[in-house]
């Protein structure tokens, strides 16, 4: 039963944990310690270096299935990440195993139908290792490569949101052959219905999980790609503008076109620059010549913008 209370910043992390005991687990892959008091959220995120914003909406979510989120925009994508990571091998390293060990202990090793559920739980164990080490392999190292503001790829997450199905199909055959087809009695039938208990969170735990990364994880990413492309159009520009470096091009200016420039900056004519600079009109005309040639650049706007960025005007003196 879902426990509808939305939790804040200011609540205290053991209230959390007193109401939904299954966030425990979350906290691991969140990277919190247990023995934080009666701290608040908000503190023991700090405390262990975890962004509270992204902790919140995830545990909320999860609680409740709650995804509209005040800003997503405030979502830590690293924050994120770590907890997708540390799921990953809670359930590869702990979970699957620890499961594997108690559906063995619960069934009689005799029994070829018993072999063969356990043929079957392994078939589903490899399924679930392909599909987290797909993410593992492909998925975290382009979101790493967004986050370091590299060039962006071919791949997108929308490659990945279109293909990322629920991996579970065969969990829940697993069960029905179990609880239909697999007799047991005394010790090991309270084995089996433990481990089925366990098979059943394990269900949960899953569908969660993909309800994570399709809801928030997904959508993050998809902001972050754009932030990525507006960044590149930017460079782009930047590129068309100031072709072969800016400090390269400021070099190749002699001090009397950097003057020149700096009295274009400041809205004077030829004839002005003229005068200020002790110049003939022709002489200005030859010297915007050249510093086109060099720069490339050949609009008012475009040798403000370099005049600012290489230093030879201050961005507060210039009349936007």
């Amino acid at each position: 039963m879902k426990n509808h209370k939305m939790y804040e910043a200011d609540d205290k992390m053991i209230s959390l944990i007193r109401d939904n005991y299954d966030l425990l687990q979350s906290l691991g892959s969140f990277g919190i310690s247990l023995g934080f008091g009666d701290k608040t959220v908000k503190e023991t995120c700090e405390d262990n270096g975890v962004d509270t914003y992204t902790f919140l909406a995830v545990v909320n979510f999860t609680i409740n299935d709650y995804g509209e989120f005040e800003d997503d925009a405030q979502l830590s994508v690293p924050t994120l990440m770590h907890y997708l990571e540390a799921s990953h091998a809670y359930f590869l390293d702990f979970q699957l195993p620890f499961i594997r060990r108690e559906l063995a202990e619960s069934l009689n090793e005799g029994d070829s139908l018993a072999k063969l559920i356990l043929r079957f739980y392994d078939e589903y164990a490899h399924e679930i290792r392909r599909h987290m080490r797909y993410e593992q392999k492909t998925l975290f190292p382009y979101v790493t490569t967004l986050l370091e503001g590299k060039p962006a790829t071919d791949y997108t997450v929308e490659t990945f949101s279109k293909h990322h199905g629920a991996a579970d199909k065969k969990l829940r055959e697993l069960k029905l052959l179990i609880i239909k087809y697999l007799p047991s009695d005394g010790l090991r039938n309270n084995q089996l219905m433990a481990t089925l208990h366990d098979i059943y969170a394990n269900e949960e735990w899953l569908r969660q999980h993909a309800r994570v990364e399709d809801l928030i994880f997904v959508p993050a990413i998809r902001r972050l790609e754009q932030l990525q492309k507006k960044s590149d159009v930017s460079r782009n520009i930047s590129d068309m503008v100031f072709k072969g470096g800016v400090g390269q091009n400021s070099d190749a200016l002699s001090d009397r076109e950097k003057e020149v420039i700096v009295s274009l900056v400041q809205g004077m004519s030829n004839k002005e620059i003229g005068d200020h600079l002790c110049i003939s009109t022709n002489t200005v005309i030859t010297h915007r010549r050249n510093i086109a040639r060099k720069l490339q650049i050949h609009s008012p706007a475009g040798l403000t913008i370099y005049a600012i960025l290489n230093g030879l005007v201050d961005i507060s003196t210039v009349r936007l």
